[in-house]
């Protein structure tokens, strides 16, 4: 699998330890966004790097770091076809894969620590999704992105 991930400056370091991380469980990385931590960098265009490359076909999923993962979330979620999930924890990062078939899982730096975003990198990528009653609420969702962007 092919993963997309990038970050403005704040999540710069969890980057390059997630990154390392994916790597060592033999994913694919495209990795983009900050080039070090010290430089302001904008979470925008952070998070137009991975949208494109998975619509693009690029990648097949994402991770999205900022700060707080709010702003690089939203950026996301602008995309036709991205389903972004802002993720505080291991169980929020499952549901988000088995209810909401999201292919992008985004957090802050600032907010959860290394280890729980390695925890919620795994269980986001450890789950598919459920399907059945969900794929009504995500189709539902898909014919409201093809009404607003025509």
């Amino acid at each position: 699998m092919k993963v997309s991930i990038a970050s403005d400056h704040a999540g710069y370091e969890l980057r390059k330890l997630v990154v390392a991380h994916l790597e060592e469980k033999g994913y694919e990385v495209l990795e983009g966004g900050a080039d070090t931590a010290a430089l302001p960098f904008s979470y925008v265009e952070a998070g137009q790097k991975i949208a494109e490359d998975i619509l693009s076909g690029k990648a097949d999923r994402g991770i999205a770091i900022c700060g707080t993962g709010i702003g690089i979330s939203i950026v996301v979620n602008k995309y036709k076809g991205i389903r972004c999930g802002l993720c505080n924890n291991e169980f929020m990062a499952r549901m988000s894969r088995q209810h909401n078939d999201a292919n992008v899982l985004a957090f802050g730096a600032r907010v959860v620590g290394s280890s729980l975003a390695l925890s919620m990198v795994d269980a986001f990528f450890a789950e598919e999704f459920a399907g059945e009653r969900h794929a009504e609420r995500v189709g539902d969702i898909c014919a409201q992105e093809d009404r607003l962007f025509k």
